[in-house]
């Protein structure tokens, strides 16, 4: 059973990309202007962004299961399945301790919460009190349990990433299994991924009015009078992404056989509306179908994209280490190397415990000051007004780290196809 895959290359496409790409750039620039001029009006667009946003993620769950069904139902080998997933964990494990201790080095070396000499006492901790409430909700053994889902039709309607792809696999799986009998339901399984990734060409033509919108609010609502008061943190968030795509990332493409700068190139478009929305979840159907375009196999594509987005953030993680021992040092918690070495052991745990929630990276934050004992969880209301402008870069760090994920276990697996890449990468240079 191996049915043609949902989506192709097409002829004409690139330039419809090339030009989105520069729509959502325009998008981004003009919102951010409004917003700054306007801030009124700026705050007024937030729906925009919100809607797209919506509109992106409604599609998510049924593209995930299409592709995963699709794809499993040709392999039908549970072996293989485990191979790539055991894998997969593997690298996210690996990287993500990297970017959670680069992060600790940087805090470490740069100091960014120096001199700011809070009181915690002096504090008002009701405005992260949501996100306190929300850090104690779910333990990581619950968090194992929220895996399986109540129902198989709850999972779609709650629109939770790792229960749908469990049901995907388990379906996939059996499908596969039962031979030619199951071919008319993979034959239609194949046809409903076509036409979930048709909705996203539609909903997509709307991104340049999203990033607008969502860039619009952000500067309206906060004011560049937040980036100026807290620039230096920012700045260290920004430049150890940076150099954490730069180097880490560009040293593990390089050893895969990949050139980083040629994959960003290939997913500009998505990267730039990341970065208008702050959420990398709204390219998440533009890269499973970009993967599997440039070579990697749809049952590595639909195992890895969905996981990753749970358990490879790797821009948060960078995020976490930061923000942390930001607050211990602007409220004066003088920690130990030990403790910061116990602050790391925590959030191994809490940065994979809490993924998926809306808001995570900020109920993780809550969730490991509050397991540390030490460091004030009120400090948290200090970077409350710049966390969305820090979103920003974890959200785009999460999402290339997670492009390059994709192409690594596809190779480390021997399920990738370099004709193809070889193919689309000349293309990209050649113009």
């Amino acid at each position: 059973m191996h049915p043609a895959p949902a989506s192709t290359p097409e002829n004409g496409k690139s330039g419809n990309r090339n030009s989105l790409y520069l729509q959502v750039l325009v998008g981004i620039v003009l919102g951010g202007t409004l917003g700054y001029i306007k801030p009124d009006w700026g705050v007024a667009l937030r729906p925009l962004g919100d809607a797209f946003v919506s509109l992106v993620k409604m599609l998510i769950g049924p593209i995930i299961f299409t592709t995963v069904v699709v794809g499993l139902a040709g392999m039908g080998d549970l072996k293989k399945v485990g191979r790539v997933g055991a894998k997969a964990l593997i690298y996210f494990e690996l990287v993500t301790t990297l970017a959670l201790i680069i992060g600790l080095v940087v805090a470490n070396v740069f100091h960014p919460g120096a001199g700011f000499h809070a009181d915690p006492a002096t504090l008002d901790a009701s405005s992260v009190a949501r996100y306190t409430s929300a850090a104690g909700q779910m333990t990581t053994t619950e968090f194992l349990l929220h895996i399986i889902p109540k129902t198989f039709v709850s999972a779609f309607a709650e629109g939770e990433i790792l229960q749908i792809l469990l049901l995907a696999i388990l379906f996939g799986l059996a499908l596969g299994r039962i031979g030619e009998h199951g071919r008319p339901v993979l034959n239609l399984m194949n046809e409903v991924a076509r036409v979930f990734f048709g909705i996203v060409s539609i909903v997509t033509r709307a991104a340049p009015l999203a990033a607008a919108g969502a860039m619009a609010f952000t500067i309206g609502e906060y004011g560049v009078g937040k980036l100026a008061q807290l620039g230096f943190l920012l700045a260290c968030v920004y430049l150890t992404c940076a150099i954490f795509i730069v180097v880490v990332l560009g040293t593990i493409s390089r050893l895969a056989g990949f050139g980083l700068f040629k994959i960003i190139r290939y997913v500009k478009e998505e990267l730039l509306l990341v970065l208008g929305t702050s959420s990398s979840e709204s390219a998440l159907p533009g890269l499973m179908e970009k993967m599997e375009r440039i070579g990697c196999a749809r049952p590595v594509v639909g195992i890895v994209v969905p996981s990753g987005y749970s358990f490879n953030l790797d821009g948060t993680c960078i995020y976490l280490t930061l923000a942390a021992l930001f607050v211990a040092q602007a409220t004066g918690t003088n920690l130990t190397l030990t403790e910061q070495l116990g602050l790391l052991a925590v959030l191994l745990l809490t940065s994979k415990g809490a993924a998926g929630v809306t808001g995570s990276g900020f109920i993780v934050l809550a969730a490991t000051l509050a397991a540390t004992g030490k460091i004030p969880v009120a400090g948290m209301t200090l970077i409350l007004g710049v966390d969305r402008f820090m979103s920003e870069a974890r959200a785009i760090t999460n999402f290339i780290g997670n492009a390059v994920a994709t192409l690594v276990v596809a190779k480390w697996d021997n399920a990738f196809d370099e004709s193809k890449a070889g193919e689309i990468l000349l293309k990209k240079r050649t113009g």
